[in-house]
């Protein structure tokens, strides 16, 4: 075998070991649309995989390979601790959301995720809309988080900011012996839809915020908006949301953003926001740790969306949707403890809490054979 050849093969077989912790991942390929998109379905021990699809111009194969690989994982988790009966799944499209989309797309995306045969359910995350998903609807039942008007949940973001306000309460249970909003600072970077919605409800309650955000008009909407509350707003530069004297600082917006360099910006007492994968590494779990920063772990925060779309298919409740998303407190609040008591990080804390409940459910989900398994409620949305 030439030199060439074997290199070849030795980089086919590095696919296979980056997807070896993955029940199964599939490459969606449409010439006639356009689509090239990767569906990743970490582990269904707990259900279903269920997890968004995100449409972006990454810059390789690879590059979207590890994202939805690293998603995926994420979501398995994310599912535990939310006490849902799904497992962990994710799906990209690559391509750029402003100039690539196209009914015919997503419903060619539609097709695919209809092939899996109900193994993997998904809707709108970074990149797509609900209006693209009643496209991709036409083709599969398996889509979760379409329009009211369309049979789903309607807009996400509510449950997700009011989760996010219940792990602010839990944090500042912690901090400061009282669960009260008000009379503390807040740095938040991202007025998104999730973002402004937890700006809202901090200057209801009375805190001071300081802001940063791409967008003028959310700046412009947040500042007015705080004239008619006993709140203050600040805006400040994307560079100096890091370092703000505030008491919490509530990432909204990308992942990744604590590393190195804004760890040493820090001056919060705790990390507690909607963005996911916030920290770059887990070794950035254990340095906010080692600088007394209480970091409440994303995938539990921000779990408030997660659950509207788990509970679709039981029937669109929005009073039982917010009554489950109220249990985030008592996560958070379980998780921050559990890490004292065990010296460890909460990231660490959490994950061996998901961790346990998978195993737990794995002997449970075993006495059935496939055949015998309860069948899930699906609406007929063709």
């Amino acid at each position: 075998m030439k030199v060439a050849e074997r290199t070849s093969m030795a980089k086919e077989f590095e696919l296979f070991d980056k997807m070896s912790k993955h029940e199964q991942v599939v490459f969606c390929n449409d010439p006639t649309t356009g689509l090239r998109a990767i569906i990743a379905i970490h582990n269904t021990t707990l259900g279903p995989a269920l997890g968004g699809c995100r449409m972006q111009p990454y810059n390789s194969m690879d590059e979207a390979l590890e994202d939805v690989l690293r998603l995926s994982k994420g979501m398995t988790y994310k599912c535990a601790a939310a006490d849902v009966d799904f497992g962990g799944g994710k799906a990209v499209i690559i391509g750029d959301p402003m100039t690539d989309k196209t009914p015919e797309l997503f419903r060619a995306f539609g097709q695919f995720v209809n092939s899996l045969g109900g193994r993997f359910y998904t809707g709108t995350d970074m990149g797509t809309s609900m209006e693209d998903f009643i496209h991709a609807s036409k083709e599969t039942n398996f889509i979760n988080g379409l329009p009211e008007v369309y049979g789903g949940g309607g807009d996400s973001s509510i449950p997700t900011a009011a989760g996010v306000l219940y792990s602010l309460q839990a944090t500042n249970q912690i901090l400061f012996g009282s669960d009260e909003l008000g009379g503390h600072k807040y740095a938040i970077q991202g007025l998104g839809k999730v973002g402004f919605k937890v700006a809202t409800g901090l200057l209801q309650a009375g805190a001071d915020l300081f802001v940063t955000d791409i967008s003028t008009e959310n700046l412009q909407a947040i500042i007015e908006l705080a004239t008619n509350t006993t709140g203050t707003v600040t805006v400040i530069s994307k560079e100096d949301i890091y370092s703000q004297e505030a008491d919490i600082f509530i990432p909204c917006a990308f992942g990744g953003i604590i590393n190195e360099n804004t760890i040493s910006q820090f001056k919060v007492k705790a990390i507690v926001g909607a963005a996911n994968n916030q920290l770059l590494n887990d070794v950035h779990g254990r340095m906010l740790h080692d600088k007394g920063i209480l970091y409440a772990p994303d995938y539990i925060v921000n779990s408030g969306g997660l659950i509207q779309v788990a509970d679709e298919l039981y029937g669109i409740n929005h009073e039982r949707v917010l009554a489950k998303t109220k249990h985030i407190y008592d996560a958070v609040l379980g998780v921050f403890q559990e890490a004292r008591v065990s010296r460890k990080t909460t990231e660490e804390a959490a994950n061996e809490m998901c961790e346990k409940r998978i195993a737990d459910r794995s002997n449970r989900n075993s006495f059935y054979t496939s055949a015998a398994k309860p069948k899930w409620s699906i609406r007929n949305l063709s």
